[in-house]
């Protein structure tokens, strides 16, 4: 493995580790157990965070390519390693769930956080949560087919008004 790189990679874990303990005590502010545990209960039942579970395999499939890009000889090696360590590490999600929840109880009171738990947990919440990809392709068609019939029609009226100024 190049020195260098390794280097690198050392110094991009240690900066995260001091970005994470600089930022721990702006996030660590009290908050009351119930207000808390009803922050975590709407994360949860919002599944807000199940995006964000493929931070830890993405970090490490690139720290893969970045080792065995200096040391392709070792790649089995390596990948062996990454990998056992990225599941060591897997038990620190919960850490992610907790600060997703931290924030959720600054922005929200308990009672706030229990009505959208209990949203989430019905069956409409979950319908929610199931259909958000679909309503989010529809979305995406519908602002498609608005965008492209307001092009069409503001390049009309452009026009139309261009001319009845004489330009």
């Amino acid at each position: 493995m190049n020195l260098g790189n390794f280097a690198a990679v050392a110094r991009v874990a240690a900066l995260s580790s001091l970005m994470a303990l600089a930022a721990a005590p702006a996030m660590a502010q009290e908050v009351a157990p119930e207000h808390l545990s009803a922050a975590k209960a709407a994360v949860a039942a919002s599944g807000s965070t199940a995006s964000l579970d493929v931070i830890l395999p993405s970090e490490a499939e690139k720290i893969k390519q970045q080792l065995i890009a200096n040391r392709p000889d070792a790649a089995d090696k390596i990948t062996a390693i990454v990998d056992a360590t990225a599941i060591a590490m897997a038990s620190r999600r919960r850490d992610l769930e907790d600060e997703v929840a931290r924030g959720y109880a600054k922005l929200f009171t308990a009672a706030e956080l229990k009505a959208i738990g209990d949203f989430y947990n019905s069956s409409a919440g979950k319908k929610l949560i199931e259909q958000t990809p679909a309503v989010g392709r529809m979305i995406e068609q519908s602002a498609r087919v608005w965008s492209n019939g307001i092009v069409r029609d503001l390049q009309q009226e452009v026009a139309k008004k261009l001319k009845e100024a004489g330009l």
